[in-house]
């Protein structure tokens, strides 16, 4: 059995040992101890931060992961299959903030429709503020 130190463990995962000590304690991730309680990690817990990574990239909470990490048999680390299956849960909620960011690259230069009509495009865009008619907020970037 590879085992690692919380340090080695840390730079290997590409997070800091206090955010392995947090995934840990949040039962997302496993350790054992030696006989002066100190960490050790397998090899095989990095799919599990690499999982959490990308998951949380995409805007899933530690509640959500924690279930699906929880779903798997004998609380494995996920393989491909596991994590395509898993990953199909939030593919909506991935492709709405890919839109969302395609939205921002496309008009960060231009008005958000926020109404603050202090631009001379927003007379153009918005005027009279007929945005503040369909609510608070960015409407044009969020599009709400």
């Amino acid at each position: 059995m590879d085992l690692l130190t919380i340090g080695d463990f840390a730079v290997r995962a590409g997070v800091a040992p206090s955010a392995l000590r947090y995934y840990e304690s949040q039962g997302l991730i496993r350790s054992t101890r030696t006989g002066g309680n100190q960490r050790r990690y397998q090899r095989s817990e990095l799919r599990r931060v690499a999982f959490i990574k990308i998951a949380q990239q995409v805007g899933v909470s530690l509640e959500e992961i924690r279930d699906a990490l929880s779903a798997l048999p004998e609380n494995r680390t996920p393989t491909k299959a596991d994590w395509t299956r898993l990953s199909a849960r939030w593919r909506k909620r991935l492709e709405e903030r890919i839109a969302l960011m395609e939205r921002l690259r496309d008009q960060l230069t231009g008005c958000i429709g926020c109404g603050c009509l202090s631009m001379k495009r927003c007379q153009l865009i918005n005027p009279g503020d007929q945005l503040s008619l369909t609510g608070a907020g960015p409407r044009t970037l969020l599009g709400e």
